[in-house]
This record gives C-alpha cells, sequence and structure tokens, in this order.
C-alpha cells in the first residue's frame, strides 16, 4: 500500500510517505519538534498504548514510543491475567520495564485496568464457575489484587483505569463475573480501595461507544453523579475512541465532554484508533485523519480533558486486524512508521492548542 502527497482543505499539509522506502530514516531527520513538546505547551498529554515486545525488539519503536509520546499506557501487562497467573503469583516483570522506561524519558504512565469481565486469569474464572471460589472470597480476592498492584506502583502512575466496560449499549450494567458475584457495589469498591492504595492517582470509568451523547455515555454520566454524591473517588471518565471511518463521526462530543466536566471530573481520550475496512486509499487516509482531529479539538476545547492516548501508533503492532477481519490501517503511521495524514492532523492540532 502506498501513501500519496495530497492536500487536505482546512485541515493539513502533509508529506505522506511511501510504504516500503526508509520511512523511518526520513521522519527521524526531519526537523519538526515531536507531539510531545508541542502538547506540553497546549497542556496536554500526548500518550500511546505500548507492545512491550515491540519495545524490547523494535529499535525504531522504542526510539520513537520514546521521542513522540509524554505518557504510555500498558497494553497488556498490566493486566490481571499477566500480573498474577497463578493464584499468589506475580509476575510485574512487564509492568516494572513499562514503569522504568517511562522514568528515564520523563513520562507519565496510565495504568490499565484494575477490573474488567475479560482478560481474568484462569484459576480466578474457573474457581468461580466449579463454586470453589464464593462471593465473600471473590470480594477479597478483588480487594486484594486493586490494593497490590495499586501499591506497587504508588506515585508512579498519574491515571488507572479503575473500572473498564461495566455498561451495555442500552446502559444496563454488562452481566459480568463481578456484577453476578458481587452486585453493583463492586464499582464504588474498587475506586475506595484504588484510592486508600495511592491517593494521589486519579482513577478512572472507561469505556468504549461513549464519545457522544447517548444511552452508555449517559449512564456513566450518572453512575458517576451518584458515586461522587456518594464520596466515592470517581475522579476521571476515559473515552477509548475506537473509531471506524464507515460508521461516521460520533455527535456530540464535546458536549459529553462537558457534562462530564460539569461534575468536576476530568475527562481522557484513553485508546483512540481509526479503523477502515482495507485496502486504504487517500479518501479513506483523509477521512481517517479528521476523526482524529475530531476527536482531539474536543479534546482541546474542553479544559478537564488532560490527555489524549493513541492505541499504539503503527499499524506494525495494531491489534485491529486481529479482531475485525478485513479492516485495519488504524493508527497514526503504517507498517514502516511512515507519517499518516493522522498525523499531521495530530501535529496540527497540538500545535494550535487550546
Amino acid at each position: 500500500m502506498k501513501y500519496f502527497r495530497m492536500p487536505l482543505v482546512g485541515l493539513l499539509s502533509a508529506t505522506l510517505l511511501v510504504t516500503g522506502v526508509q520511512t523511518a530514516v526520513a521522519d527521524e531527520a526531519a526537523p519538526q519538534a515531536p507531539l510531545r513538546t508541542l502538547a506540553e505547551r497546549a497542556d496536554l498529554r500526548i500518550g500511546t498504548a505500548v507492545d512491550m515486545a515491540a519495545l524490547a525488539d523494535d529499535t525504531t519503536y522504542r526510539r520513537t514510543t520514546g521521542r513522540e509520546f509524554n505518557s504510555v499506557t500498558a497494553e497488556n501487562v498490566m493486566k490481571w491475567e499477566v500480573v498474577e497467573p497463578a493464584r499468589g503469583t506475580y509476575d510485574w516483570s512487564g509492568a516494572d520495564a513499562l514503569v522504568r522506561f517511562a522514568r528515564e524519558r520523563g513520562q507519565v504512565v496510565r495504568g490499565h485496568t484494575l477490573v474488567w469481565h475479560s482478560q481474568l486469569p484462569g484459576w480466578l474464572t474457573s474457581g468461580v464457575a466449579d463454586g470453589s471460589i464464593d462471593a465473600a472470597e471473590l470480594r477479597g480476592i478483588l480487594r486484594r489484587h486493586i490494593t497490590t498492584e495499586v501499591k506497587r506502583y504508588k506515585g508512579r502512575i498519574q491515571q488507572w483505569d479503575v473500572v473498564n466496560e461495566v455498561f451495555e449499549e442500552d446502559g444496563s450494567l454488562r452481566n459480568s463475573i463481578w456484577l453476578q458475584q458481587l452486585g453493583p457495589s463492586y464499582i464504588a469498591d474498587a475506586f475506595r480501595w484504588a484510592h486508600a492504595a495511592d491517593p494521589k492517582a486519579k482513577l478512572f470509568l472507561n469505556d468504549y461507544n461513549v464519545e457522544g451523547i447517548n444511552a452508555k455515555s449517559t449512564a456513566y454520566y450518572e453512575l458517576a453523579k451518584r458515586l461522587r454524591a456518594e464520596g466515592v473517588p470517581v475522579q476521571g471518565f476515559g473515552i477509548q475512541g475506537h473509531l471506524a471511518i464507515q460508521y461516521g463521526f460520533p455527535g456530540d462530543v464535546p458536549e459529553n465532554l462537558a457534562r462530564f466536566a460539569r461534575l468536576g471530573m476530568q475527562t481522557a481520550f484513553t485508546e483512540v484508533d481509526v479503523r477502515m475496512i482495507l485496502p486504504a486509499d487517500e479518501e479513506k487516509l483523509a477521512t481517517q485523519a479528521t476523526y482524529f482531529r475530531g476527536l482531539l479539538d474536543a479534546c482541546l476545547g474542553t479544559r478537564s480533558c488532560k490527555s489524549f492516548t493513541v492505541w499504539g501508533f503503527t499499524d506494525k503492532y495494531s491489534w485491529v486486524p486481529g479482531v475485525f477481519e478485513g479492516q485495519g490501517a488504524a493508527t497514526l503511521t503504517g507498517e514502516d512508521f511512515g507519517r499518516k495524514p493522522a498525523y499531521g492532523a495530530v501535529r496540527e492540532g497540538l500545535a494550535e492548542g487550546r
């Protein structure tokens, strides 16, 4: 696939580099301030999810991660199935490596994620399924997991995705292992336990398909409003931002951010990518750029929106093709790290600032 030079009227003017030609070298030589420098001027954290295998094995990936971003999120290595693969046996190697990498490069870390219905360790799900772990024990296990992980990184994680993807599209609570066994109170409990373990970390709800005002995002708004009224330390709302150009850009994004801001909460875009039906072409890439810019502008237009994180910055390691058959090209750069119009759009948005 090739990325061509083309004008994007009113949005950006960017040189699109051809896949397969030493584009990474060209990018390194470009006399431009990195995204993180522009973001800092705009009082924003610009982040990326990090694939730890790529970080270890791919020097261009590693160099770009450090150069372009001032915030990083563990794509997988802080999830429960990774950190406690056997009950009481922990593996912090990947998470420790990311935190160390971030500290060395002056980056903050977003912790992802403490409570989720997915990527749970097998010993936990099988124990609940066969009845060897009852509800009372499960609550203790959850508390211990949150407390152990948050305390380990106390003072080194800026934001935690405490509770992830707890609502269905219609605004009803997801019928997860947590809801089935513990009832809805587990949500408040998780925030209280995380806050006790690190009072300075900002604690977030996080989900997808909540960019605009809809039944799902409204359910989060009502939940946050109620919990905050009860004194539960729900301090942020994370909007993942997994979009696809074939479905149209969500409406009411600034209005959605504003209502959470009125509750006194921070907001953040936490997992942004914009996929398309392959093959990519000039028109699709131009549309993708407007989607990235649309979310970024909504964030920059809301003072309470403190960070904007892309879910990976290169198609080389994107999760999208493995999950959405026939789709991909979802990130800011191609498989060879050549910059797409989306990179230029984000760059120009950051340069314009708030």
